[in-house]
């Protein structure tokens, strides 16, 4: 199985959950043993990528700024492709811009994805059994990639993924393992950093920073 594999499967669901004007978006960066699986919510028509006009990769946050700030002050992106995020606006991007800011992401060994890949044109909340359709496919997106670890983004999306009530006030820094496929895997669940949480940013990076910190860590000692 590869991620290529699973694209049929979204584009299903998009017709299904999704706005019928836009494209699903997918994933993007180190798709090989990443540090990092960054899971977020489900994409919007802010990213341009779902435009079916577009013929570059269809990846998280495209033509989007704020995100970038965290992936930045955690030192997870060069300085000089942030600088040309900020400096021009979401419709500037191209499609070789995008694929530079990819680069750059799979160069600090990081995944981006969605839990829901189906596009809505603004940020509606989707009820779980929604998120609950893309579970199994968003599992095998972890298998394929095999990540060291896993950070979830907000209540829900954590909730669902680990299959418990979670609240992300209540579990900060905390380790969760879970078994995909007979393979156990690291998750971590930290605030969602844009849009309503762009107010928790700051606790985001100070938790990742912890996590990435904890990751480093734990390397140095199967090192030894």
């Amino acid at each position: 199985m590869k991620l290529e594999d699973l694209k049929v499967k979204y584009d299903k669901l998009q017709k299904k959950y999704g706005a019928k004007e836009l494209d699903p978006i997918y994933n993007g960066g180190c798709t090989e043993n990443p540090d990092i699986c960054f899971v977020f919510m489900n994409p919007t028509g802010r990213n341009i990528a779902s435009s079916k006009e577009w013929k570059g990769i269809k990846s998280p946050w495209i033509g989007t700024k704020n995100i970038w700030d965290l992936f930045y002050q955690l030192d997870l992106m060069d300085e000089k492709i942030y600088n040309q995020i900020k400096k021009i606006k979401g419709s500037e991007w191209t499609e070789e811009f995008a694929e530079e800011v990819y680069d750059d992401v799979k160069k600090h060994k990081y995944f981006i994805t969605n839990l829901g890949k189906c596009t809505q044109v603004d940020a509606r909340e989707l009820p779980n059994s929604v998120y609950e359709e893309y579970l199994d496919l968003l599992k095998q997106e972890i298998e394929i990639i095999n990540p060291k670890v896993i950070v979830l983004f907000g209540n829900q999306v954590s909730s669902i993924v680990l299959n418990q009530k979670i609240s992300v006030s209540q579990c900060r820094k905390q380790l969760f393992k879970n078994v995909i496929n007979g393979k156990e895997y690291n998750f971590y669940s930290v605030y969602y950093p844009v849009g309503n949480g762009r107010f928790n940013i700051d606790k985001s990076i100070e938790d990742i920073r912890y996590i990435i910190e904890t990751l480093k860590n734990r390397t140095y000692i199967k090192m030894l």
